[in-house]
């Protein structure tokens, strides 16, 4: 970076995913002194994006880039261009003339969570108790203060999971407050204790393994790293960690005394407890409402959230019968021609195709 004079006028532009990891020469006074950090968009900035890459392709008129927005926190403008890709190759398998929001919806279900794997050959019993499982998350988000609102509700399997209750926050989320922390720890044990409740305490299986893990690891932040521990104060705990030297030697650095550890796990159970038992309340009071959604989610397999207050409201969701469905053949092609080359042949069927 030598030798530019300041009357040269050269500007030099560098972009890296590493920052904590350049040799701080590079960024002293004089080189790049300048710091510009690009975040992944926000919602707004997320709905502005869809509806600039939403321009290629045909939209239906149920398209709605604000919904698409909340659902898709943390994606970048990658992300987001490939979300619309699949929706449009989507659409065009299924033989349609636009992308509807149901297109929209599965390719952005596809990016987050994994392609469907309907062809995964599941049990009666194995479905039933999918559908108590993810009834039970959702019958608490409904009643516990603090959730986000449930977007989704489905018992088909996608990526690693039998099913999965998906809940959109009304606005990004920079901070979290203690009683969203307490909510999203309730909900994520109410699949296991559905099961408990309903089938009985030797027929829990392991489907909630995501669940405790993200349940454990929300409660040990909240005691080490936020402050949210009356118990222990506004205090970080960093962990005692050892190192070892060639395989021989081993160096240990320690952070808390034993005394505190055991403090930090009795607090851990404690707020896990808590949330446990406020789940199991819920559920108990809410018995009725947890078959209902439960009969409605082996009936539907995918409820949206509009679809479970009506339900649990004893209106029935109304569905497009199965053979209307079926992508419409005709002599055509099924996506529209705008937007070909022109001078270019029409393609034409190839003998055996």
């Amino acid at each position: 970076m030598d030798g530019f004079e300041a009357n040269e006028g050269v500007i030099l532009i560098a972009a890296t995913n590493r920052p904590d990891v350049l040799d701080p020469a590079l960024l002293r006074p004089g080189r790049f002194d300048r710091e510009i950090v690009v975040p992944n968009p926000d919602l707004i900035g997320r709905e502005k994006i869809l509806r600039v890459h939403m321009r290629k392709v045909p939209l239906g008129t149920d398209v709605d880039p604000k919904t698409l927005a909340r659902g898709t926190p943390g994606f970048s403008g990658a992300d987001l261009s490939n979300l619309v890709n699949e929706a449009a190759l989507l659409a065009a398998r299924r033989g349609k003339r636009v992308v509807t929001m149901s297109e929209m919806e599965d390719a952005k279900d596809k990016v987050m969570m994994g392609s469907e794997r309907r062809s995964l050959v599941m049990s009666e019993d194995e479905k039933r108790n999918t559908a108590y499982h993810e009834a039970g998350h959702a019958i608490i988000a409904l009643n516990v203060t603090g959730s986000d609102p449930i977007h989704k509700a489905t018992i088909i399997p996608r990526g690693r999971a039998l099913g999965m209750v998906m809940r959109l926050p009304e606005r990004d989320q920079i901070s979290v407050t203690r009683e969203k922390l307490h909510a999203d720890i309730a909900v994520a044990f109410g699949g296991r204790l559905a099961e408990e409740i309903v089938f009985g305490h030797d027929h829990v299986t392991t489907g909630a393994i995501s669940d405790i893990h993200q349940a454990t690891l929300m409660a040990r932040n909240m005691v080490t790293r936020w402050g949210l521990s009356d118990e222990l104060g506004p205090i970080e705990y960093a962990e005692n960690q050892e190192e070892v030297f060639l395989g021989h030697s081993v160096s240990r650095t320690q952070s808390i005394s034993e005394e505190t550890a055991r403090k930090i796990d009795a607090e851990i159970r404690r707020v896990i407890d808590n949330g446990y038992e406020r789940a199991r309340k819920i559920l108990i009071e809410k018995n009725d409402d947890l078959h209902t959604l439960a009969k409605g989610l082996l009936e539907y397999e995918t409820l949206s959230g509009d679809e479970i207050v009506a339900l649990l409201k004893g209106i029935a969701p109304v569905r497009t019968p199965y053979e209307d469905l079926e992508p419409q053949r005709g002599p055509g092609p099924s996506v529209p021609t705008a937007g070909r080359p022109t001078g270019l042949p029409e393609p034409q069927p190839q003998p055996g195709g």
